[in-house]
């Protein structure tokens, strides 16, 4: 049988930064993943609220409509995305920024500008794909 791309992982980006969200989009396709890209946090709700769990979601902090930290607690909220793997992506550097998504329940953060090697590397630690 065939590898169909419906059988590929699928990964949420959440980026309202173009250049880098189809910079990520470009990243993880070639990792073979499918990428649903949302350019804004009301965009990410929106498919939060009505898609299955994706294998894991790429989430930026700083966002319009509803930032990172709110989506992040609406990913452990939605019935069957509790364990989705989320990996923080932002310029924010304080530590309180970093704490703050850690114990709203991402797994990891990632501060930009991110080395792309890292970046897939922890993608495929948490997601648990090849």
């Amino acid at each position: 049988m065939s590898n169909t791309p419906s059988l590929s992982p699928l990964a949420l980006v959440i980026e309202d930064d173009e250049h880098i969200g189809q910079l990520l989009q470009f990243m993880l396709e070639r990792e073979s993943y499918r990428v649903h890209l949302a350019r804004d946090g009301r965009a990410g709700k929106d498919f939060i609220d009505s898609q299955p769990a994706p294998s894991i979601v790429l989430l930026d902090v700083m966002l319009p409509f509803f930032d990172g930290f709110q989506l992040v607690a609406l990913v452990r909220a939605q019935p069957g995305w509790e364990s989705v793997p989320v990996i923080m992506l932002t310029a924010k550097t304080q530590e309180r920024d970093i704490v703050r998504a850690l114990d709203a329940g991402a797994n990891d953060y990632i501060v930009k500008p991110f080395q792309p090697k890292e970046l897939l590397a922890r993608v495929r630690r948490l997601a648990k794909t090849p």
